[in-house]
């Protein structure tokens, strides 16, 4: 049976960093959904003559977008969010790393990760690359939540062997083990996917990047993700710990792991040179603008990114993040942006530019831009829908918003958490079942 779900619609089937007309909006507008995949969208009229005898759900009151994608974000960190004060080596080795390490308690881990799959639900986020745990027990339960939501996500087992805990540093042969034993066990189940996860350079040795280049060459679709250039102290210690190589991007060319299907988190101070060879090899990049203000790494330089053509999506980026939601992350973009441009050195966003850096750009990046992203027909049926609160500000912004980009712009400036009303995932409401 055929399913419309009647609300305000918003979604970018159109790249608007490279095409004009980007937005697609239907005022009083519909998509119609069966059996977990879009069928249409369009006006609520056109597709009740189409469907006539589809079941109706009536959210005039919300605003229906694609479902979120964040493309960087950790799952061992969510109960350290919001540690002030500390730049990004003393925050991990002061907060972070302590906070990692009790995820060796299995228990422990399980609390976690289903507190963070429910957050992910709660504000909108049905795709995800997720950084998961240094440990193969905690790493485990991961999936075992998120398949029990039906979260679509990417994720691996978290690889390291110096310069963090003893408790989060292994051996080269466990790493390759442990990550084998994982990929084969979940790569490709259901809505599920791994990741080769190396934490970043400063962790890893020659070695250890070795097994995640072997991984990759025996299994050629895997995902691979980790950190690059997020800091200024974080690409002296690179520069150190491999005096051979010329950029901090090197360190993982060498061994393979830059391609199509690799995502690097921040890549904030970043070379031209390196700019040239990501664009080259299609990498994506993770722009997590929360995280960079809140542990003052620095401002993403969007515009050279977009000059050179290397894909970028937003990241949340918790715990240096400073929470779940893609909306908050898409107006932090927004402002740091506006901050670059005193220099004359932003990139001028739009609220069209930010849905689509949460939605469809974040697909693309994960390649998955033709299963999500959009509202286009064929894709699966993942939506996420806000309601404003009663009386609230955003409520009275819409209430007297001039334009659709407006109401727009005033949903990535307002909407968090609370105004999810629900989330569905292949067509099922998600957000009624954890509240059951």
């Amino acid at each position: 049976m055929t399913t419309l779900l009647r609300a305000q619609l918003f979604h970018t089937p159109r790249n608007p960093f490279a095409e004009a007309d980007a937005l697609e909006v239907h005022e009083d507008g519909a998509v119609a959904f069966a059996e977990g995949r879009i069928r249409d969208v369009g006006t609520f009229s056109d597709l009740r003559a189409q469907h006539p005898e589809a079941d109706v759900i009536d959210e005039r009151d919300c605003v229906l977008l694609p479902g979120l994608v964040d493309t960087h974000v950790h799952y061992p960190q969510v109960r350290i969010i919001g540690a002030m004060g500390l730049k990004l080596l003393e925050w991990l080795s002061e907060r972070t790393l302590p906070e990692e390490a009790r995820l060796a308690d299995v228990a422990y881990a399980r609390e976690v990760a289903r507190a963070f799959v429910r957050s992910l639900l709660r504000n909108g986020t049905t795709t995800v690359l997720v950084f998961g745990a240094h440990f193969y027990s905690a790493q485990e339960v991961l999936f075992e939540e998120a398949e029990c939501t039906g979260l679509r996500m990417t994720s691996g087992l978290v690889l390291s062997d110096r310069n963090l805990r003893g408790e989060l540093e292994s051996t080269p042969a466990r790493c390759y083990e442990e990550s084998a034993a994982l990929l084969e066990r979940w790569h490709g189940r259901g809505r599920l996917h791994y990741a080769v996860t190396p934490r970043f350079s400063v962790s890893c040795s020659e070695a250890i990047l070795e097994v995640c280049g072997a991984l990759l060459r025996e299994h050629p679709d895997l995902f691979f993700q980790t950190h690059l250039n997020e800091s200024g102290e974080e690409i002296r210690v690179v520069r150190e710990l491999f005096p051979w190589a010329g950029d901090y991007l090197e360190t993982y060319e060498r061994f393979g792991l830059v391609g199509p299907n690799s995502v690097f988190a921040h890549d904030v101070h970043v070379t031209e040179g390196e700019l040239m060879r990501l664009a080259k090899a299609n990498a994506g990049v993770a722009h997590c603008p929360s995280s960079n203000a809140f542990i003052g790494s620095g401002l993403f330089d969007m515009a050279r990114h977009v000059a050179h053509g290397v894909p970028f999506a937003l990241g949340t980026d918790v715990g240096g993040g400073t929470g779940f939601s893609l909306l908050k992350e898409g107006l932090m973009a927004y402002q740091t942006q506006m901050l670059r441009s005193v220099k004359g050195e932003g990139y001028a966003l739009s609220p069209v530019h930010l849905l689509y850096l949460a939605t469809q750009a974040g697909a693309n990046v994960l390649n998955l831009g033709e299963e999500v992203g959009s509202l286009a027909a064929g894709k699966s049926a993942d939506f996420v829908l806000l309601r404003p609160p009663e009386k609230s500000s955003l409520a009275e912004v819409l209430a007297h918003s001039p334009s659709a980009e407006a109401s727009l712009g005033a949903l990535f400036t307002l909407a968090r958490e609370d105004c999810v009303g629900e989330v569905y995932l292949a067509g099922e409401p998600k957000l009624t079942e954890l509240h059951e």
